[in-house]
C-alpha cells in the first residue's frame, strides 16, 4: 500500500514499498494526483510491467546526447564520429532542454518538418533522425533509463529519393583533368584518376597504405570500408600506372606508410591528404556546377556497367551489398545505349 505524505511546501509525496520491487516515490501538487499515480504504479507492479520512469524524467535530451557522444560515438569509425558530432548540433538545439520522457512522436515529427522547412535535404533529416533513434534505443536497452518506447520509431521518415544521376561529360572530364594536372600537388591528379578508374570512395583512396597495393597482381586490398566489408579492387592498366607513380613519390617521408599523405599535425602525426579545398577551388574556377567528388564514383561504376560487366562483377568491385543500392549508383546514358540497340537488331 502506498504512503502519502504532505510536504512542508504543501505538495504531496507518494511512496510505494512493495516486496520484490525497489522503493518508488514521486511528488505531486495535489493529493488526488498522488493517489492516482500510486494506484497505477501498484497495478503495474502486480502485472509485472512497471518501469521506473524517474530517470527519463530527470535526464534531459542534451545530457543523454553528451553521454552518447562520449560512450557510443567513439566506438565507430572516424568519419562516422565526425558526422555524428555535426548531426548532434541541430538535435541539441531543438531537443536539448526536453527531458527524455517529454520527447514524444509529435515532437519528433515537428523536428522533421522544421528541418525540411529549413530547406534541408530529406536524406540529411533522415540521418539526423537515425542518430536520435539510436540514442533512444541505447537509453532503453543499455542505460535502462526508464522509457517505454522509442518515439522516433513511430513517425514517418523522409523519403530517401532516387539518388543523384549526375554524370561527368567528356568536356568536363577534360577540363578537370587539365586543372588537377596543373595543380602544385601531384597527389590531387592521382586521386582524381584512381577515383575514375576504380570507383573507390574518397576516404578509401586517401586512406590507402603501401601494403594494400599489389602492382604485380594489379589489385588493391581494402580492409576498412564504409560497410565494414573488406574487398579487393582490380586495377586497370592506367590505375596501376597512376598508383605506381604515387608509390614512387620522391617527397614521401621514410616513416610515412600512407600513399596520399598530408602535413604533420600538432601531434606530429601525418594523416591522409585533405584535397577538399583544392578540389572546391578548381570546380569554382572552372564553373563546374553540381558536381561532387563522390559523383566520380557514380561515374566509374556506370562505366563498368557500360563496359559490359555484370551486376555481380560491378558489385564485387564497388562494394555495394545490394543490387538496389548498386542501381542507385548506376546511371546509363541513353545515347550510349543507342549503338548497342542497333547492334542487337543486326544479329
Amino acid at each position: 500500500m502506498a504512503t502519502l505524505v504532505k510536504t512542508p511546501s504543501g505538495t504531496w509525496k507518494a511512496v510505494i514499498r512493495k516486496q520484490g520491487w525497489p522503493t518508488s516515490a514521486k511528488t505531486f501538487r495535489t493529493k488526488r494526483d498522488a493517489e492516482d499515480w500510486a494506484r497505477r504504479t501498484e497495478d503495474e507492479m502486480v502485472r509485472g510491467v512497471f518501469i521506473e520512469r524517474a530517470p527519463s524524467e530527470r535526464m534531459t535530451f542534451g545530457t543523454a546526447l553528451d553521454r552518447y557522444l562520449a560512450e557510443v560515438t567513439p566506438t565507430k569509425k572516424e568519419t562516422t564520429q565526425r558526422a555524428e558530432r555535426l548531426k548532434a548540433v541541430s538535435l541539441r538545439l531543438f531537443f536539448g532542454k526536453y527531458s527524455l520522457a517529454a520527447v514524444n512522436a509529435d515532437l519528433v515529427a515537428r523536428y522533421r518538418d522544421h528541418r525540411l522547412g529549413e530547406g534541408k535535404k530529406p536524406n540529411t533529416v533522415r540521418l539526423e533522425l537515425a542518430l536520435a533513434s539510436h540514442l533512444f534505443t541505447t537509453a532503453i536497452r543499455e542505460w535502462r533509463i526508464g522509457l517505454v518506447q522509442n518515439p522516433v520509431a513511430n513517425i514517418r521518415k523522409p523519403s530517401v529519393g532516387e539518388g543523384r544521376d549526375r554524370r561527368l561529360s567528356k568536356e568536363e572530364e577534360r577540363r578537370l583533368r587539365k586543372a588537377v594536372t596543373a595543380h602544385s600537388n601531384p597527389m590531387l591528379r592521382w586521386i582524381f584518376d584512381v577515383a575514375l578508374e576504380t570507383g573507390m570512395r574518397s576516404s578509401e583512396i586517401t586512406g590507402l597504405t603501401r601494403g594494400q597495393i599489389d602492382l604485380h597482381r594489379r589489385i588493391v586490398r581494402l580492409s576498412k570500408t564504409k560497410n565494414d566489408s573488406a574487398r579487393t579492387v582490380p586495377l586497370t592498366q592506367h590505375a596501376k600506372e597512376v598508383l605506381a607513380a604515387a608509390l614512387a613519390n620522391p617527397v614521401r617521408p621514410k616513416d610515412c606508410d600512407l600513399v596520399f599523405f598530408g602535413e604533420p599535425g600538432r601531434d606530429g602525426r601525418r594523416r591522409p591528404y585533405n584535397f577538399n579545398k583544392a578540389w572546391l577551388t578548381i570546380k569554382s574556377e572552372l564553373g563546374v556546377s553540381n558536381l561532387k567528388f563522390h559523383d566520380l564514383r557514380h561515374e566509374a561504376v556506370s562505366r563498368l556497367v557500360e563496359g559490359g560487366l555484370s551486376d555481380q562483377e560491378v558489385a564485387a568491385i564497388s562494394g555495394h551489398k545490394s543490387m538496389q543500392m548498386l542501381k542507385r549508383y548506376t546511371h546509363l546514358r541513353a545515347e550510349d545505349l543507342v549503338g548497342r540497340l542497333d547492334s542487337l537488331r543486326k544479329r
